[in-house]
């Protein structure tokens, strides 16, 4: 890990920690900076994902009625205490 002194903002610091729930200001930092590089990262992956060949065209048959994924009731199926 690397140590360095920086001039920080301090309201932008007091609302980067409210929102990312810190205790601190190197957990702050540094919870800050990982979020930018996730994102980046989510970016770099659809990028791929937008640049891949995909054929939709029978899309319409595979998820209409009677075929492909029942999806009548998902929101109350998703809020169903699974818990054993």
């Amino acid at each position: 890990m690397t140590r360095i002194s920086v001039d920080v903002n301090d309201e932008w610091l007091d609302a980067a920690r409210a929102e990312l729930g810190t205790d601190s200001k190197v957990a702050t930092i540094n919870a800050a900076l990982h979020e930018v590089a996730v994102r980046r990262r989510g970016r770099e992956i659809a990028e791929v994902f937008a640049s891949a060949p995909m054929d939709f065209s029978r899309s319409v048959e595979a998820f209409g009625y009677g075929g492909g994924r029942d999806l009548d009731g998902l929101a109350e199926r998703a809020r169903e205490d699974r818990t054993a």
